[in-house]
């Protein structure tokens, strides 16, 4: 016969405390993990604040010197920005979104340029190679636009002095098209320099006041027109 020993309950103040452990790190609070965002560096068509602002446009260049460095640029905040005078709030959602971008490498056209001069202005030129298939009789020639050091051609370059940018292409034999490209006086090739506006995202133009207000001012128009009608005696 086999005998069950019963089971007894120890009693809480008996009881074996348990070791305290600190908290996860998952448990931190969203303020203690919260990083600041990253400041970009600067690149060669983009070197500077003002550069920066004349490119995005919108008038915001007229801001260039309340930023003391390009660091204050990418890290003031909308209130921040508010205390220095940029208005209207629109403005700083649209400085905050080009920030944003820019962090992301999402430049505007020109900004893969790796070869600018002094003067801001960088310079492209035509690149020709062949290429002969297994069955192709003659090469065939294909033509990138490359960004080359200022004054050099793509003969004096090495591979690794040129780049390909991106928005230009070459129509014809040798003519370099596309925004913002002024081709370069008794030589082959084209010129793109920083411009106001350059990335600027054009705003729409509200018609009869916007969507909140398109209703209300439509209405008002009508009865301004049937009030003169009647004063011509046409109703």
């Amino acid at each position: 016969m086999v005998r069950v020993r019963p089971q007894t309950t120890i009693p809480f103040h008996h009881r074996p405390s348990l070791p305290t452990t600190t908290r996860p790190a998952s448990s931190f609070s969203a303020k203690e993990q919260q990083q600041p965002p990253p400041i970009p560096p600067p690149t060669p068509f983009v070197p500077d604040v003002e550069t920066f602002l004349t490119l995005i446009g919108r008038g915001l260049r007229q801001h260039a010197s309340k930023f003391p460095t390009w660091e204050a640029l990418f890290s003031l905040t909308s209130a921040q920005l508010a205390e220095l005078g940029i208005e209207p709030p629109r403005a700083r959602r649209y400085l905050l979104q080009w920030r944003q971008r820019f962090r992301r490498g999402q430049y505007g056209i020109g900004g893969d340029l790796r070869h600018v001069g002094a003067d801001g202005a960088a310079e492209l030129r035509v690149l020709e190679t062949e290429k002969k298939g297994p069955r192709d009789l003659v090469p065939k020639k294909n033509r990138f636009v490359v960004n080359v050091p200022p004054g050099r051609s793509v003969e004096d370059c090495g591979p690794d002095q040129m780049s390909r940018v991106q928005g230009y292409k070459v129509q014809g034999a040798k003519t370099i098209v596309g925004p913002y490209a002024l081709p370069l006086k008794g030589e082959e090739g084209a010129r793109v320099t920083a411009t106001e506006g350059m990335w600027e995202d054009r705003r729409g133009h509200k018609i009869d006041g916007g969507e909140r207000r398109r209703t209300e001012v439509r209405y008002k128009k009508r009865i301004a027109e049937r009030r003169e009608l009647r004063e011509q005696g046409l109703l």
